[in-house]
């Protein structure tokens, strides 16, 4: 198969593949809760910063949909803010259950970076590293 064809074949997977989450369902909760833990915050803002994660051409009601669950759920809490120059604006801010909540996300990713690490040396042919090993080589 010459070159072209293998770009040819490749583009096609590519394809294929649309549309396949390759993330951890639910990744925009903590990297809101990591947002308001630094300050508080209303939704534009909330959304510029969660494109700095990689969440390029957001869905505006993707974002306030979740804002609106989050605080449903407690880890969240809102309320309308005025100002002179300009319209109010509902201001998010992280409560202590969104804190706990973050803290047990951190937890989880820690573990699902191990594994991500595991699956990338496997891929790239490097021996596979325990978590044991990992921490003797600190």
């Amino acid at each position: 198969m010459n070159n072209e064809e293998q770009d040819r074949e490749a583009g096609g997977r590519e394809r294929e593949f649309r549309g396949v989450e390759a993330r951890p369902r639910n990744w925009l909760v903590p990297v809101i809760l990591l947002s308001l833990r630094e300050w508080n915050s209303y939704g534009y803002e909330l959304m510029e910063r969660a494109s700095a994660f990689g969440f390029e051409a957001m869905n505006p009601g993707t974002l306030y949909r979740t804002l609106r669950q989050m605080e449903k759920d407690g880890v969240v809490e809102s309320s309308w803010e005025t100002s002179r120059g300009g319209p109010a604006r509902r201001m998010y801010t992280i409560t202590d259950t969104g804190r706990s909540y973050l803290d047990f996300w951190a937890k989880s990713l820690e573990q699902y970076q191990h594994t991500m690490d595991n699956f990338f040396r496997l891929y790239t042919g490097r021996p596979l590293q325990d978590k044991n090993d990992e921490e003797r080589s600190k």
